[in-house]
């Protein structure tokens, strides 16, 4: 005689499925906006076609506030930083720098209006997340992004430099809030690596690029910057953090930068890029033990499914 009917059978499976759906849901990323500006930055948020919506598509993060969004495996998208707003009570209004043109706090599916600092995410299936910050769309404000409860080389990456002090003339927009990318100052080709440039062989960096490439070497500085500018870690949370805190180069500990002391990093941009490098890259985790948060609403789900199940066997 069979252990169970084929009713008892079916219900097994279907919560058996249930189960492995709200499990599989504890390995979503989280992905946690962290503002250290000496402003309120109102953070943007833009889904890839195809993927879900998160919590919010704009919000708004006061000086030193942070915020958390569950995202499910497979999301891809970007996220932003916009400042000098202005909302009213109703949450209509627009910003100074990376307005997503929505009229609202909410972008509701609009992207930043350039010139803005972009983090771009593809969360893997079970693979590898492919992250990057990219200054193609141009600059406006330092931000970073840091891996933290994966595995694999999950650097940290991002533009610490305040590239609005060193911003091109031709690419100042007015005010001198964001610094332009050449492809939005000029729409050439060969800037905006389109037409006939548009391949890795006949878009090279030019001379505004490297000036973006030289102040945040890990940052995308035009359009097949891959090499040096695309990061992966798999089954991590990340934290997106604006204005992150820049060790002054009297108060670092590295030898080299000890003989540097009575520098002013911001008066030398190659110095500037040679610490903010060194930096990042003395904040990649690699392959971290660090044990990620389990939900207890999906923990009390789990038991109450195996309590069910063995009831039934």
């Amino acid at each position: 005689m069979a252990l169970f009917s084929g009713h008892q059978h079916s219900i097994i499976t279907f919560f058996s499925i249930i189960l492995l759906v709200f499990l599989e849901g504890v390995t979503a990323a989280t992905f946690t906006f962290i503002n250290k500006c000496d402003y309120t930055v109102w953070p943007g948020i833009l889904a890839n076609p195809g993927s879900p919506k998160l919590e919010s598509t704009g919000f708004e993060l006061t000086k030193g506030s942070s915020r958390s969004f569950q995202a499910p495996t497979g999301w891809a998208g970007r996220f932003w930083g916009r400042t000098g707003c202005n909302f009213d009570d109703s949450g209509h209004g627009s910003c100074a720098t990376g307005d997503c043109g929505s009229g609202e706090m909410e972008c509701n599916g609009a992207g930043a209006i350039p010139p803005a600092t972009l983090a771009e995410f593809t969360l893997g299936s079970g693979s590898q997340d492919f992250y990057d910050v990219s200054l193609v769309d141009g600059y406006n404000l330092p931000m970073i992004v840091e891996g933290s409860g994966g595995s694999g080389e999950c650097a940290t990456t991002g533009c610490l430099t305040d590239l609005n002090k060193k911003c091109p003339s031709e690419l100042k927009i007015d005010g001198g809030a964001a610094c332009k990318s050449a492809c939005d100052a000029f729409g050439k080709p060969e800037y905006c690596c389109s037409g006939a440039y548009n391949s890795p062989t006949a878009c090279k960096p030019s001379m505004f690029s490297q000036v973006f490439k030289s102040a945040c070497p890990k940052s995308y500085s035009y359009a097949f910057d891959d090499a040096t500018s695309t990061f992966t870690c798999s089954g991590a949370d990340y934290a997106i953090t604006f204005c992150p805190n820049v060790p002054s180069l009297k108060s670092s500990k590295d030898p080299a930068a000890a003989k540097a002391t009575g520098s002013d990093p911001d008066s030398d941009p190659m110095q500037a890029s040679a610490l903010a490098s060194q930096w990042l890259a003395n904040l990649a985790t690699g392959d971290s033990t660090e044990i990620r948060p389990f939900s207890l609403i999906r923990f009390g789900f789990a038991i109450t499914i195996f309590l069910v199940l063995s009831f039934l066997l």
